[in-house]
């Protein structure tokens, strides 16, 4: 600590802080418009001039030293920050009481306020732009652009898209988008950044232009009526009475306009914001306080929430007739559900019925479908789509440290020297948390190592980029392991004091040489040294994972090297190291924590356990199983062989997720009795013989836990649509028909007991979660949570880890003469795997209105291919009829086909074989044949996709090019024209 003192006061401070941070703190009132906490000095806006030593510094760019003495009221400071602000207005028209922007969180009008200047001292000047709305979710207005930079300094350094710039050197500047090109067109992802920090109303969200101000939808010519009336009566008047009109009008808002925190429903990185709402209509999500993200969103969290009130949301319950749906009542649809789950129970054992929880809802919801399973029904079979995806992870992670879930948080990632992902399209699986290693590897000199079959963004930028053999991971990950011990790279001071079972792990590695890996994987053996030297010279290590590691018949076991290869070389138990497996879905971690899992009970205490069991006993008042249940896709194969008869299941689209889907959906096809709980009619719907109307996250409360093992609360947005009601209450109902006397009245009760029941939980409760507050299990009964795991021990009993001796496995269902091509799959950007919420989203569906199958040039010269070729692959479980995009992304013989469709479901190609440990299926296993069809179309990416576009980098805004520019002068330097004043 240092003291600096700050108009006369003495202020404590942090050494190395930012001047602006230690005045900011202090609750003095300081302008600043450029500066953003969350991006760091820009210096473009010198609105923040404070004295110091007699000479004028910008506080945003000025670090704090002992005994610094600051004025930020001088003459000389308050005539600097008056003379900046009046360049900026220059640039902008105050027209606020008639403006969208006129909330109360403007920048120009609280700055404006702030220093008090009535009048304008240099008169605007428009610029010969006309405002670009070629982007559906946004539009930009470069006569209302003040120059700050931030749009551009978030787009540069913080998303690390690299699309926006400022051409300095013009003679009019303004924000570009690909050096020039319309934002349509450009590399833009529209993800939102610069529309967040945009200090001004130059970039808005369209959904907000007409909706959010009192006066705002009038037609254009009465609004510009209005702004020259403003012009005209601001000489007289000042902008004094200006401001208190608008601030009026603003105040008038808050009547109208609820802002209401929730987490984002999407991937798993667990983004929260506040979404900002008028009647039913979102007017803007607003990042800015989330723990994990900040100022940051990706497209669907921005802007992908048109579904919450689709036309075809479902708002009553249906009931099979013959072969189709009618309407019913609530309790004619629970009754009958409660009678035939009781007759089908009564009949054939408990064990005739199964659960399927969902990975989209709550965390209390998963709880009660469990209880309701093992306490109300008396069975184990219950599951959730962790069993799609992420099982194998958390069983590597099982088998050699002992938690299930990420070594620390996402912002820790940024302090490894080195990242390693294997199998894993972040940027587009996880753009939030890719953003996080972009900004380090771009600015922070982190390195970057990128394992995948595709040449995508993360590979791009990688400092070296490994493209092995499909399913062949577990062998270069194992040999690069052998080559440290071998070589004396290893950690053996860790290995000695933190690690069990290395004598037993090292004969297993005796096939694992590098020439058998380089062999087997087709990379060559400097390139695998080269990997093994960069982890060993590595100041940390972090390992990134996910679907192309885990969808394979060793997913286990490959997840399992993964952290075998983190202990060898000493990488866990601090900062910038560890195992990051990526969930998939926003809760598939969250559901899997509370029990929906047929070996687990809440905070995966087994099943097999008597203590364990006797606890939930006690607390539920029943006898619960005591032997593990079916998995989902063991659910399948016992419909085949008739022992399981009815299925309750929701908030999942079973029948095109699961893998072989023709097989699954005929399999659905043969239950007795089933019941889909969703909140579209879904293609799993049409095998229900009840459908039950759910409510999104908007329309509920309770927790989501993210990626990094991160609960987090969500607020009720709005009523439930129509009848539609929230699972959890649903869930009760159906209870308490078949004879429990559930009485939960909000979710918070339903939290309250999974804590009192499972240790790994016991300090969690909805008054530490409150707004933005968030808590990472393991959390104490004192509420002391764990954002770095494994600091004093691993989570075995004698507190060390192990590590697990491994035997090669090779992949099933490979290339033969007949089905010559190797098929992978994954997920987009824009969509959500099979787009029931994303294809409802009109502007996401503008950009990317389809799916296709990504072919090499290659292949597509050899077999008469170009983009948008109609194609048919057949597999050896089924076809689809599917566009080809020719990319340079894939290579050779490998086809790429995302998972965003229900026409062409790419899981109808895949097959039933699964990883032997946890039965996730080998989705990522396919090979087909390519039969090119006469018929050629369209690309089925218009020229609007992002992926067309030409992304300008650069370190920033680029200040000092500003700087440079014959007509700038620092404010209160010397021979700076002299500004009137009247």
């Amino acid at each position: 600590m240092i003291s600096v003192t700050i108009n006369g006061v003495v202020h404590d401070a942090m050494s190395g802080e930012r001047l602006i941070d230690v005045i900011n703190r202090t609750g003095m009132k300081i302008s600043q418009v450029c500066y953003h906490s969350q991006i760091g000095p820009i210096q473009t806006c010198d609105t923040c001039m404070v004295e110091t030593n007699g000479q004028l510094v910008r506080a945003c760019a000025t670090i704090a030293s002992a005994g610094m003495e600051v004025f930020t009221e001088s003459e000389k400071a308050v005539a600097a920050q008056r003379e900046a602000f009046n360049r900026i207005l220059s640039n902008h028209v105050l027209y606020c009481t008639v403006c969208d922007n006129n909330n109360g969180n403007c920048t120009i009008h609280n700055t404006e306020k702030l220093l008090g200047i009535e009048h304008q001292a240099i008169p605007y000047h428009s610029k010969p732009y006309e405002e670009d709305h070629t982007n559906p979710f946004y539009r930009y207005d470069p006569q209302q652009c003040i120059l700050c930079g931030r749009c551009v300094e978030a787009c540069q350094n913080v998303q690390v898209n690299e699309t926006l710039s400022i051409n300095w050197e013009d003679p009019h500047p303004r924000v570009q988008w690909d050096g020039g090109s319309t934002i349509g067109e450009s590399s833009c992802v529209s993800c939102g950044h610069c529309i967040s920090v945009c200090p001004c109303n130059a970039l808005m969200e369209k959904s907000m232009l007409g909706h959010a101000g009192f006066f705002t939808a009038l037609p254009k010519p009465a609004l510009s009526g209005m702004i020259d009336v403003v012009k005209g009566v601001e000489p007289e008047t000042g902008y004094g009475a200006i401001l208190q009109l608008s601030e009026a009008e603003s105040r008038m808002r808050e009547g109208r306009v609820r802002r209401t925190k929730t987490v984002c429903t999407y991937c798993g990185v667990g983004c929260s914001f506040n979404i900002w709402t008028k009647d039913r209509h979102i007017l803007k999500v607003e990042p800015l306080d989330g723990p994990t993200n900040g100022i940051s969103t990706c497209v669907k969290g921005k802007f992908g929430w048109d579904y919450v009130n689709s036309a075809d949301r479902l708002t009553k319950p249906l009931i099979r007739e013959g072969g189709t749906f009618r309407e019913a009542s609530w309790d004619e649809a629970l009754d009958l559900v409660s009678r035939k789950f009781a007759e089908i129970k009564t009949e054939n054992g408990p064990d005739s019925l199964a659960f399927v929880s969902s990975s989209k809802c709550t965390n209390e919801e998963s709880y009660l479908m469990q209880k309701l399973a093992r306490a109300v029904i008396g069975t184990n079979n219950m599951d959730n789509c962790s069993r799609y995806c992420q099982a194998p992870a958390t069983q590597g992670l099982f088998r050699t440290v002992g938690y299930g879930g990420d070594s620390g948080s996402i912002r820790d990632i940024e302090n490894a020297g080195l990242v390693l992902i294997v199998g894993s399209n972040t940027a587009e699986a996880h753009p939030v948390l890719a953003t996080r290693v972009k900004r380090a590897h771009k600015l922070h000199g982190q390195k970057l190592i990128v394992s995948d079959l595709r040449e995508h963004e993360m590979a791009k930028r990688a400092d070296l980029f490994l493209r092995p053999k499909p399913g062949t991971d577990i062998v270069w990950l194992s040999a690069v392991s052998k080559y440290l011990l071998e070589t004396g790279m290893a950690d053996t001071a860790f290995l000695e004091r933190w690690v069990n079972e290395l004598e037993e792990y090292e004969k297993s590695l005796e096939p694992f040489t590098m020439d058998f890996a380089s062999r087997t994987c087709g990379l060559s053996v400097d390139i695998l040294k080269e990997v093994a030297h960069m982890i060993a010279e590595a100041s940390g290590v972090c390992i990134l994972w996910a679907m192309g590691v885990t969808q394979h018949s060793m997913g286990s076991d490959t997840s399992t090297a993964i952290s075998n290869l983190l202990l060898v070389s000493g990488n866990y138990m601090r900062t910038g190291t560890g195992a990051y497996p990526l969930r998939g879905h926003n809760n598939v971690q969250g559901a899997s924590d509370h029990g929906a899992m047929p070996n687990f009970l809440p905070g995966y205490q087994s099943v097999d356990d008597p203590e364990v069991r006797s606890r939930f006993e006690a607390a539920w008042g029943v006898q619960l199983p005591s032997t593990k249940g079916l998995d989902n896709h063991e659910m399948i194969e016992a419909i085949y062989e008739g022992k399981l008869k009815a299925m309750y299941l929701f908030g999942e689209e079973m029948s095109l997720v699961d893998s072989n889907a023709n097989f699954v959906g005929e399999g659905l096809s043969k239950l007795d009795f089933f019941v889909v709980q969703d909140i579209f009619f879904s293609a799993t719907c049409r095998f229900a013989d009840v459908v039950l109307p759910a409510s999104p996250s908007l329309e509920k409360e309770g927790t989501f836990t993210s990626t990094e093992r991160r609960v987090q609360r969500l607020y009720q947005v709005f009523e439930p649509l129509g009848d539609s009601r929230p699972d959890w209450r649903i869930i009760q109902e159906i209870a308490n028909r078949l004879g429990a006397k559930w009485q939960y009245q909000h979710p918070s009760e339903i939290y309250h007991e999974i804590a009192s029941l499972t240790p790994l939980f016991a300090g969690v409760s909805y008054e530490r979660l409150e707004g933005f507050k968030s808590l990472q299990w393991p959390v104490a009964v004192d509420g002391t949570d764990q954002p770095l795991l494994y600091t004093k021990e691993f989570a075995f009993p004698d507190g060390k880890a192990r590590l697990f001796p491994l035997s090669l496995t090779e992949p099933t269902d490979q290339p033969n003469a007949e089905f010559d091509l190797h098929l992978n799959n994954g997920r987009l950007l824009e969509h959500f795997h099979e787009g029931n919420m994303t294809y409802r989203c009109e502007g996401i569906r503008e950009k990317t209105p389809d799916t296709f199958v990504e072919v090499s040039p290659e292949l597509a010269q050899e077999r008469g291919i170009q983009s948008g070729t109609w194609v048919q692959l057949t597999s050896r479980y089924g076809q689809v009829r599917v566009r080809t995009l020719v990319t340079n992304r894939v290579q050779g013989k490998q086809l790429y086909m995302p998972m965003n469709s229900v026409e062409s479901p790419v899981n109808r190609l895949t097959s039933s074989h699964t990883d032997a440990v946890t039965h996730t299926p080998a989705y990522k296993e396919a090979s087909v044949r390519l039969r090119v069809l006469p018929e050629v179309g369209e690309s089925p990416l218009p020229r609007i996709n992002h992926r067309f576009g030409h992304p300008t980098p650069q370190h920033g805004v680029e200040v000092e090019r500003k700087w440079n520019r014959p007509d700038y002068r620092m404010p209160g330097s010397n021979g700076l024209v002299q500004i009137q004043t009247k």
